[in-house]
């Protein structure tokens, strides 16, 4: 388990759902990886990221998908990307990543509260 944390530094963790819009393979990334386009809605707009999440998604599975995603870390260099957001999931029994989503639909830009 981590440090412990107070409510206020959690407060500070901008996470926020979004839709997946495009996927597009990201073969120059040293692990395996996809180039998502999120839209979190208009006040956030679209945000581009890198995720490691090949093993149990396809990119056709993707597209629609909400996904969860901090949203106000600085951008970070990948190689020839830059990923605006982190995309939040779990690694299942294997090392591979399941992402983090919402039950039932809700609109983008929404934060996890």
């Amino acid at each position: 388990m981590a440090e412990e944390i107070t409510y206020n530094d959690f407060e500070r963790v901008d996470i926020r759902v979004g839709t997946i819009v495009e996927v597009a393979p990201f073969p120059e990334a040293r692990k395996p990886a996809f180039k998502l386009v999120i839209d979190f809605g208009p006040d956030i707009g679209t945000k581009k990221s890198s995720a490691q999440i090949t093993v149990h998604y396809t990119p056709e599975s993707l597209i629609g998908r909400q996904v969860l995603s901090v949203v106000n870390f600085p951008p970070r260099q990948i190689g020839p990307f830059r990923s605006e957001v982190l995309t939040l999931g779990f690694e299942d029994e294997n090392g591979a990543i399941v992402l983090a989503a919402v039950e039932q639909p809700v609109p983008n830009g929404r934060k996890l509260m």
